[in-house]
Parts: C-alpha cells; sequence; structure tokens
C-alpha cells in the first residue's frame, strides 16, 4: 500500500469518566468510517483526560481489555472494515501503572494488538506529577505494521531529541505521537508559546529524519489548564499537511504517500549519513553511559 488515509481524532475527554468516553467514541469511529480510513489516531489518555492523579489507579486498564473496547466500539459503527488505531491510555501491567499508547489492527473482525508503548520521559515540574503515580517505559521499539515499519512516542519522549532519532535509525517511517500539553505562554505573534515550540520540534524531526510525523493533541480543560489541541500530520520534508485548531474536539484527515518518504531521504540523507557516523559517536569513552 502507497497511499495511507488517515485520521487524527483530536479528542476532548470528560475527566475520568470512561465509560462516558468510550460511548462517545463510537459517534467519532462512525463519522470517520464514513470516508475512506486506514489508520485513526488519539490523543495521550484520550478517553480518561490526562491529570487524574491518583485516580490513575482507578481506571487503569490492562491493555488487552482496552483493545477489546475500542475494537468493539469500532466493529459495532463500522461492521466488516478493517483498520488500525492507536489510542494512548493508562495501562495496569499486572500492578504497575504506566502511560501507554496501544497500537491496534482491526481486521477480519478481530483485534490484534501490534504493540504497547509506555512512555518513558514522564513530567515532574511545573503542572506535571507523573512520576509520582506512574513507572516509566524502559524500551524505544519500532515495530511492523500493514503500512510500514513505525515507533510511537508518548509526549514528552518527542522533546528529547535523541529518542525520535533511535527511532528513526531502528527502521521507524512513521513516527506517532499521542500528547497532552498544556498551553504556556504568549509568543509575538499572539500564538500559544507552546504551540509554537511544538511544530518547531515536529516538523524539524519529520525533516532531518525523512519521516510522517502523526500528532495528536488532547483538548479541553482539566483543573484550569487548558489542552492544546493543535493535532497535525507532518510529511517527510518537514511541512505540516493539515492542522487542527488548539481548542475543541475534531478530526483532521489527509491522505500520506508512503513513497514520498523515499524521496525525502534522497534528496537530504541525512539520516543515511547517521547511520554511517553514529557507531563513531556511540564509541566516545566520554560519554556517561555506564
Amino acid at each position: 500500500m502507497d497511499v495511507v488515509n488517515v485520521a487524527i481524532v483530536q479528542t476532548k475527554p470528560r475527566k475520568g469518566k470512561y465509560r462516558e468516553n468510550l460511548r462517545d467514541l463510537r459517534d467519532v469511529f462512525s463519522q470517520a468510517g464514513a470516508d475512506p480510513v486506514d489508520l485513526i489516531v488519539l490523543p495521550e489518555a484520550a478517553l480518561t483526560g490526562y491529570f487524574l492523579e491518583g485516580a490513575v489507579y482507578e481506571l487503569a486498564m490492562d491493555s488487552d481489555a482496552f483493545a477489546g473496547d475500542l475494537a468493539t466500539a469500532w466493529l459495532e459503527t463500522n461492521p466488516g472494515k478493517d483498520v488500525d488505531v492507536v489510542c494512548g491510555f493508562y495501562e495496569n501491567c499486572e500492578g504497575t501503572y504506566y502511560n501507554s499508547a496501544i497500537y491496534l489492527e482491526i481486521a477480519g473482525g478481530k483485534p490484534h494488538v501490534k504493540h504497547v508503548h509506555r512512555k518513558m520521559f514522564l513530567p515532574t515540574y511545573g503542572v506535571f506529577d507523573e512520576e509520582r503515580f506512574l513507572s516509566r517505559g524502559r524500551r524505544l521499539q519500532t515495530f511492523e505494521t500493514r503500512f510500514g515499519r513505525m515507533a510511537m512516542l508518548i509526549c514528552e519522549d518527542c522533546w528529547h531529541a535523541i529518542v525520535p532519532t533511535l527511532a528513526a535509525v531502528k527502521g521507524a517511517r512513521i513516527l506517532i505521537v499521542p500528547s497532552a500539553a498544556p498551553g504556556r505562554g504568549i509568543d509575538d505573534g499572539g500564538e500559544l508559546t507552546s504551540i509554537t515550540r511544538w511544530r518547531g520540534i515536529l516538523e524539524a524531526i519529520a525533516a532531518e529524519h525523512g519521516v510522517y510525523l502523526l500528532y495528536a493533541g488532547l483538548a479541553g480543560f482539566e483543573g484550569g489548564k487548558g489542552m492544546t489541541g493543535s493535532s497535525r500530520i507532518v510529511d517527510p520534508h518537514g511541512h505540516t499537511i493539515v492542522e487542527a485548531p488548539p481548542l475543541g474536539a475534531h478530526i483532521i484527515r489527509a491522505p500520506i504517500d508512503l513513497r514520498e518518504i523515499d524521496r525525502a531521504r534522497a534528496i537530504l540523507p541525512l539520516l543515511g549519513d547517521l547511520h554511517a557516523v553514529l557507531p563513531d559517536l556511540l564509541a566516545d569513552d566520554e560519554l556517561p553511559l555506564r
């Protein structure tokens, strides 16, 4: 498949109301499935809200149970249609709690969990308190899908340049970023500084590594803190193809041409150069690797 029809679903969940938000997702899936769609991406903590603190222990789920809920919501509204879904959620893995994202393939009426990524960088500063309630993921993995090799990064994972770089070196051609980013500051143009910063980070990652970047941002207000939404799809040349507004629930769509990845990497072969130089960089005895 050369062209993938992508839908980014920018959710505005009711905080802590998982079942109600899941019911709303059925309507969203009905809208998303009305036009051809191959891949649907939802934000971090898409069906619970982000700032849960201690309530995370009540709302966290086993990944298979969460996959079952997502698949049921899709199949009830789109019977007989295949789709891949990415969604952020709080995961309970045998009593250890993570901020996770699931990649789910729904094919032939059955769900198949392709990968679960656990957020590696847990912000615990300013308005954030993740590490107080959650454990961090310890592996960055790429994984095969019917659209090629991908990786998932959750919110702050993306702010550490080495993380998307390693994902690209390990073969990812599409990076998926579920996020819940509160708005902060106003820049000279009147835009929230956090949105400006996110746009710059995502476009730079895509251009440097020749990857598609699928960013799904949570929207709405939680305890007086406004989430910035601004979901977007960035092409391998670093150009935003489509962008959602910062407020409210939205679905944005775009077909992405996977052949454009090879074109971008041929025009600007930075990833190939990195493959050649990376062994020397990692062999540097001044690196604090131990």
